[in-house]
């Protein structure tokens, strides 16, 4: 029978930089900030820690044994399947482009774009999934079920009301009649993969978040800051954590804003996990 993991408990890394450190990281189960001056290392442990959660087969199974000296250890201990996502926010230029620019209207020339074209079904699979549950509850007839219903169909609307307020002084709207990602500017239709390279980091995050369907998952981010505005760094994790409450976050991160909104308590150095 499987048990989904409900989040990562503890992190430990043997032989870090050929041996010389080890690192034991105790997690919370909410929001975790690995923070440190350049080169402390803080992208290599999430990237150790990206590689382990890789090992799992497709059918999801929590990965046996340690690879590359990472152990893992899951709350509850015998979970045996573990939900996650993993968000880069680097906008570098997709070597194959031009023959990505194939599969849709328009071109699909960087890893943002790679990003946005592929939460474009899984934000269809959401909405899909979520009106097949509704149909269901609704259906039951009970004050009970309805109310669970209602729930249902909120992650969406905050999700749509989240991106147009953050969109607004650009006259930015996502299209509501539309089922796939669309928006409006000034009357006119726009492609998401118009948008800025800040508009895309944020919409992916949060794309990702609400698709996640209010379900528990370990949510890897590396620096999510870049290219954000200051003001859009300081309420991204209350944004995610509004969108997928269930959802642990394990982020690095250079900015002082991404924490400031009552996340402070929530910040690693790199000093004080390593041995």
């Amino acid at each position: 029978m499987t048990k989904i993991a409900q989040y990562i408990n503890r992190i430990e890394i043997k032989s870090l930089w050929s041996g010389r450190k080890h690192i034991v990281w105790q997690l919370r189960p909410d929001v975790n900030v690995l923070s440190g001056r350049n080169g402390a290392g803080k992208s290599t442990i999430l990237n150790r820690i990206i590689q382990q959660l890789r090992t799992a087969p497709p059918t999801g199974e929590i990965p046996g044994k340690p690879v590359a000296g990472v152990r893992i250890d899951f709350e509850p201990q015998d979970a045996t399947s573990i939900r996650y996502d993993i968000i880069r926010s680097f906008d570098r230029v997709l070597l194959d482009g031009p023959r990505l620019q194939t599969v849709t209207e328009e071109p699909i020339a960087t890893e943002l774009d790679w990003q946005l074209y592929q939460l474009q079904r899984r934000y269809l699979d959401y909405q899909v999934n979520v009106a097949n549950r509704m149909i269901a509850l609704l259906s039951e007839g009970s004050p009970q079920a309805q109310q669970q219903a209602m729930m249902a169909s909120e992650g969406k609307r905050k999700f749509l009301d989240m991106v147009d307020s953050l969109f607004a002084d650009t006259e930015k709207k996502i299209d509501r009649s539309s089922n796939e990602l669309r928006f409006i500017q000034y009357g006119e239709p726009l492609s998401p993969y118009r948008l800025s390279s800040g508009e895309k980091q944020m919409l992916i995050i949060l794309l990702t978040a609400l698709t996640e369907d209010r379900q528990p998952y370990v949510l890897c981010m590396d620096e999510p800051e870049a290219s954000l505005h200051f003001e859009w760094q300081k309420d991204l994790i209350g944004m995610i954590r509004t969108l997928n409450p269930h959802a642990q976050i394990i982020l690095t991160t250079h900015s002082p804003g991404v924490i400031m909104n009552g996340w402070d308590d929530a910040v690693t150095e790199v000093g004080d996990i390593t041995q």
